[in-house]
């Protein structure tokens, strides 16, 4: 196993050489041949234990192991105490999941602290076949089949290609030493029912089961690759615009698809969305017509889907006095700058002319009020700000990141759109300030 070991270090885990390494470490079997196969081959690498204090005392004599294994081979080790179950209660999680969002936010802090490259765990081959066999029981797609990834980010799992015998057998020629976690040996967790159960008879109905499931998984990561290709391609198609916050989609472009869910589905399961049939369903939704993931939303704004990261709204409210020159806007990608002058030049969406004297300051720029109206310039009368913006076809997105400038209660102008003509400069304005936009460089 060790000259297997070094060969993968060499074809596939090239980068881990000579750069600082966090391997997570239980004491259990696992854990202590990675442990063991990372220090024979000279890699730099410190060592991270969590105490989840779900077992009472074997919890804290694991900890005590590892520390000991830790000093007397001279390794620098971090370790930490979870209330697990408590932080499982508030949470609403399983113990199972509070413990790995615990123990995988903690990798990350300490790497990050610590200047360290990448985190290395010790999941093996019949780790994978089990988180397979899970995601087939539970229904899945081609995701669901290809297994733990070796590399995901900072995450490294180079232990993927061996097997538990293995692993074992190897344990037991170098006399290695380890701990037994007696909750492994549960079967009312799903993945313990499926290690001892399951798989071994498996095994004995196939004694080559997991060397076809590893060559099968690598057939499926080819196919997987395949695909990420050819939706690169597809995405070209209907792709109508990419902005800075948002990507536009073309909704007649994802119908003229053959089998437009499948397509949605590889288009946005990178945003976290799950229920396909109402993402489906929003390509026939009327305009206006919203769902969200856990962390974005796509948007039906006539023949097109848009999609933006799901974020608080930015409450903005500035004054504005008379001496100002340039203000700074929160959440939004531009400056505005004032300035008094005593002449009209051209007039765009980005630079606006306003009588002075007709102002009454401090000026106020803030979110824009349901409710409110104004008069806008080159039009008669006077017109709801929500009817002004229906009637101009604002997104969804658009009319959330509106900002008016008020004079007391009334609308000077809908910043970057429409001036309100009662506070528009003319040629018989003695005093004008000249207002403009200034894009960041990033807009």
């Amino acid at each position: 196993m060790f000259k297997a070991f070094q060969n993968l270090l060499k074809t596939q885990f090239s980068f881990l050489k000579d750069t600082p390494l966090l391997l997570a470490v239980s004491g259990g079997l696992d854990s202590m041949v990675l442990t063991d196969l990372c220090r024979k081959s000279g890699l730099n690498f410190s060592l991270a234990h969590c105490n989840f204090q779900l077992r009472g005392d074997e919890s804290d004599v694991d900890e005590y192991f590892i520390k000991t294994y830790a000093k007397s081979h001279d390794i620098k080790i971090f370790n930490t105490s979870f209330e697990t179950s408590s932080v499982a209660k508030i949470t609403k999680q399983s113990t199972q999941m509070a413990a790995r969002q615990l123990r995988y936010d903690w990798f990350e802090t300490l790497r990050t602290q610590h200047e360290l490259e990448y985190v290395l765990t010790a999941h093996h081959a019949d780790d994978n076949l089990e988180t397979v066999l899970i995601n087939l029981s539970r229904g899945t797609g081609l995701d669901g089949l290809v297994g733990i990834p070796e590399i995901n980010e900072s995450i490294v799992r180079p232990l993927l290609a061996f097997s538990r015998d293995t692993i074992h057998s190897y344990a037991i020629q170098e006399q290695l030493e380890w701990r037994e976690d007696s909750s492994n040996k549960s079967t009312k967790y799903l993945r313990n029912n499926m290690r001892h159960t399951i798989i071994p008879l498996l095994k004995t109905l196939n004694p080559a089961f997991i060397e076809n499931f590893q060559t099968t998984l690598n057939h499926l990561k080819d196919t997987q690759s395949v695909l990420g290709d050819y939706i690169l391609e597809v995405e070209d198609k209907v792709i109508a615009s990419i902005h800075e916050d948002q990507i536009v989609y073309d909704v007649d472009q994802i119908k003229a698809l053959n089998n437009p869910k499948a397509y949605l589905y590889q288009l946005f399961k990178a945003y976290n969305f799950t229920d396909w049939t109402q993402l489906t369903a929003l390509l026939e939704a009327q305009s206006g017509k919203l769902i969200n993931s856990s962390t974005h939303r796509l948007i039906k704004n006539r023949s097109q889907l848009i999609l933006s990261t799901l974020k608080d709204a930015t409450e903005v409210s500035i004054s504005i006095e008379a001496t100002h020159k340039v203000i700074s806007v929160p959440g939004q990608l531009f400056d505005l700058k004032l300035d008094i002058t005593s002449a009209i030049g051209p007039i765009s969406d980005d630079i606006l002319y306003l009588d002075f004297e007709s102002l009454n300051f401090p000026l106020v720029l803030s979110n824009w009020k349901e409710g409110d109206y104004f008069y806008p310039s080159g039009m008669k009368g006077r017109k709801k700000l929500s009817k002004y913006f229906k009637d101009e076809k604002l997104s969804l997105i658009e009319k959330e990141n509106a900002l008016v400038m008020y004079s007391g209660d009334a609308v000077v102008c809908i910043v970057g759109r429409r001036a309100d003509q009662r506070f528009i400069a003319t040629q018989n304005s003695t005093k004008i300030l000249k207002l403009s936009i200034e894009h960041n460089a990033h807009s």
